[in-house]
């Protein structure tokens, strides 16, 4: 059986429903809602075109938008086999021209706006824009930005291996966090509730550059063995509709993250008002999405 560690979030409060309110977990894919919300505060600022292209590794010139959305056309690392054996065997992470060369991001796989590929490649890159348009280095810009603000005092980006030796789950421990491209922040589950509540109450971005966000490429119906009845991906959001618990179905938006021997899901549930985190063991995102479905259709 898996082990849930879930916290609800509600406009007054931050409640933890079951498991440890103390223990730190690998946010993995959430990271890039993160990623995404600093490139609207940056756009914000004057500091970021979100549609401005770019120097394309593949020849041909993407935007931000387009990064954020996963429709520059570049292509991933996340099936590699190589990839999965390098980590099994606890070898180095590769640097980033490695990264670049195995997932072969010169050659697309459609031209930008063409199409639609999830892709870590693209988050590392928009990472690297957000830290040269923030002229800081993604640790202190979400530590001033976001962790501060809102006294997220247990969550930061994992700049190096030491940073997951507090994690929760032991077998998570010894994975070197650069192995996620974009790399990836950690805290507590009460922590990452607490930044999607005030990601849609308006307290790090204006509701109208949320609701930006929310604008999804449509990627189709349910998804089998997962709690998804329509899915999409906006601007760092993954949305839709997932089933309710008692029947029906609900809209819902987050993101899901899946590392070695654990997985999460971070999610906001607007008819209930409510958004909801949960970190799980095991190798698939599916429990924790239908765990956070569980939690943001009932009473808290």
């Amino acid at each position: 059986m898996p082990e849930f560690h879930t916290a609800v979030a509600t406009p007054d409060a931050v409640t933890m429903a079951q498991g440890d309110a103390t223990a730190l977990f690998p946010w993995f894919s959430f990271t890039k809602t993160v990623i995404a919300t600093l490139a609207m505060l940056l756009r914000r600022d004057g500091a970021l075109d979100l549609d401005r292209p770019l120097d394309g590794l593949n020849g041909q010139p993407y935007t931000m938008r387009q990064l954020l959305m996963h429709q520059s056309g570049l292509r991933d690392y996340a099936g590699l086999s190589e990839y999965h054996a390098d980590v099994a065997r606890g070898r180095p992470p590769w640097d980033r021209a490695t990264f670049l060369a195995k997932s072969q991001a010169h050659s697309p796989l459609f031209a930008p706006g063409q199409g639609w590929a999830y892709s870590n490649i693209g988050y590392m890159i928009a990472r690297e824009q957000v830290e040269q348009a923030a002229q800081m280095p993604f640790a202190a810009l979400f530590q001033a930005r976001i962790a501060a603000p809102l006294g997220l005092e247990r969550s930061k980006f994992a700049a190096n291996p030491a940073d997951f030796s507090a994690l929760h789950w032991p077998a998570v421990r010894s994975y070197h966090p650069d192995w996620v491209a974009h790399g990836t922040l950690l805290g507590t589950a009460p922590e990452a509730a607490k930044l999607m509540q005030a990601l849609v109450q308006g307290q790090i971005l204006p509701l109208a550059d949320l609701d930006e966000m929310k604008k999804a490429h449509v990627l189709g119906g349910p998804l089998h063995g997962r709690p998804w009845q329509t899915c999409g991906y906006g601007t760092g959001l993954m949305t839709g509709s997932v089933a309710r618990p008692c029947g029906g179905e609900t809209p819902a938006f987050g993101h899901s993250g899946l590392g070695t021997v654990c997985a999460n899901a971070v999610y906001h549930f607007p008819e209930t008002g409510r958004s909801v985190a949960v970190f799980t063991s095991g190798t698939s995102e599916a429990p924790a999405e239908f765990e956070a479905a569980r939690f943001g259709c009932a009473p808290a």
